[in-house]
């Protein structure tokens, strides 16, 4: 096996996620699935300038650095990365996903601003550190730190793009040397988006390996494999063969650096993997979706309440964190009970009470389709999503009473493929929470994989059961669940 397995690699990171001591390292091709140009794409008209053909280039970097020695300006240079790099492109999933992680620092290559917009449309206050002015500078109540150390778009004469820019890079930007020295010696990074023939990956290693020596502590990357074509011909066989082989010498290179290759068939592994790698670093936070304005014959109102105050100060006093919409009815006893369950000073309430109220004054036409990206918001940051009832009033039906649908919405968010929350409904609280119990019931084995929960959802669907039993059954599923992860 060339690479470590993708299990293996995804606890392992995961944990350093959790542990806040992770970082991601983003390349070109990040930016290229969004739909901006790589190198060769980038240099091409800068290769016809010079009379030269591009795809017979392989030092892209001394391309550029002719085209400057021939014109003493690099004034073409700038306006190519002001053309390419300034279009209307959007962050894509894999943007949005590693956005949504807790991490603290993203040290990227790209000129491009998709990884601090992912950022900012998460609602995290980013520091972007372009210059080494921007690096000596410390600014306080910042959730992520993005070091962009070729530079940015905005300022495209300070790019690093020539010869003469790498080798004088120790000079002119010795902070980020210095900085990143750091980090990789106490964090650990992924690589995304380097296939590692990328024009700049080897400056990149050959610092990192000159700054650390042999003391570099395991990092990883992933890397997309050669395949071989459906119906190869003999010609086919052989490029894949030589690919093959090539392969296997730079993951066994990549060693040398302490990075441990993760490889994949096809782009789509790593939105996979992403997704995963956020669900287990958000298994700690635990999603409550619930409201009511009527309760059961077994479960009335004043119980439904109680409970859901009680749930709050458990999760809580487990040492969890509570992701709430602020459902209604359930939502103000859940969060009382949160406060309950062990003194919050400020910081620590922001970090452990993650609290997203749905906005009310939005134009009924938008309200759907605002409410579902909500949704999709909170679920993606939680490992666990417990469901509580789940009904409102309606005037205009014979009831009086319906199913929450929203309810509904927030578990099949959650539960789509791969499943991004553990499901955990309360059926004995009714409601949509007792069909949502039917369903996950039925098919344990989709939503929990191996992980025997049976006893446990059997006591949560049973509303004879005292309220500590079905605390105690929540968290004894959720302890499973931890434990299976963890193996």
């Amino acid at each position: 096996m060339l690479g470590i397995a993708k299990e293996q690699f995804i606890r392992e990171y995961s944990k350093k996620v959790m542990d806040g001591n992770a970082v991601i390292f983003a390349g070109a091709g990040l930016s290229q699935r969004a739909g901006y140009v790589n190198w060769k794409e980038l240099l091409s008209e800068i290769a016809d300038d010079l009379g030269l053909k591009v795809d017979r280039e392989y030092d892209l970097i001394a391309l550029a650095q002719y085209h400057h020695n021939q014109r003493r300006s690099r004034a073409k240079l700038n306006e190519k990365l002001v053309e390419e790099f300034t279009k209307g492109v959007q962050p894509t999933e894999n943007h949005t996903l590693i956005a949504q992680l807790p991490i603290h620092a993203v040290w990227t290559t790209n000129y491009d601003t998709l990884i601090e917009d992912a950022f900012k449309a998460q609602h995290k206050r980013v520091d972007i550190k372009i210059t080494t002015e921007n690096v000596a500078q410390t600014r306080a109540g910042i959730d992520v730190t993005v070091f962009k150390m070729h530079g940015d778009v905005s300022q495209p004469h300070e790019a690093v793009i020539t010869k003469d820019d790498y080798e004088k890079y120790h000079l002119r930007r010795e902070l980020f040397t210095v900085r990143l020295k750091g980090d990789l010696v106490s964090l650990t990074f992924l690589f995304l988006g380097f296939s590692f023939t990328d024009p700049n990956i080897d400056y990149i290693l050959s610092r990192i390996k000159n700054l650390l020596g042999e003391n570099i502590p395991t990092h990883y990357c992933i890397i997309k494999q050669p395949q071989l074509p459906e119906n190869p011909s003999p010609e086919s066989r052989a490029d894949y063969e030589y690919e093959l082989r090539k392969l296997a010498l730079r993951v066994d290179d990549l060693k040398r650096f302490g990075i441990q290759t993760i490889l994949i068939n096809s782009y789509d592994e790593v939105t996979d993997i992403l997704k995963e790698i956020n669900r287990r670093s958000f298994i700690n936070n635990i999603f409550v979706s619930g409201s009511a304005e009527r309760g059961t014959s077994g479960f009335g109102l004043p119980r439904l309440f109680e409970f859901a105050r009680y749930l709050g100060h458990e999760i809580i006093q487990r040492g969890y964190n509570l992701v709430s919409g602020y459902g209604k009815g359930v939502g103000t006893e859940l969060l009382a009970g949160a406060l309950e369950g062990t003194y919050l000073s400020a910081s620590s309430m922001r970090e452990r009470l993650i609290l997203r109220p749905f906005p009310h004054s939005i134009e009924e036409s938008r309200k759907q389709q605002v409410y579902s990206e909500w949704r999709k918001t909170m679920i993606s940051l939680a490992g666990f999503s417990i469901f509580i009832a789940g009904n409102k009033v309606e005037p205009d039906n014979a009831a009086g009473v319906i199913l929450g649908q929203g309810v509904m919405e927030e578990f099949e968010i959650g539960t789509k493929e791969p499943i991004l929350s553990f499901p955990i409904p309360v059926g004995a609280t009714g409601f949509m929470a007792n069909e949502i119990w039917k369903i996950v019931s039925a098919d344990l084995n989709r939503f929990f994989g191996s992980i025997d929960v049976t006893q446990e959802m059997v006591v949560l669907g049973d509303e004879k059961r005292p309220d500590t039993e079905l605390m105690e059954a929540i968290f004894t599923l959720i302890d499973k669940v931890r434990r299976g992860l963890s193996r």
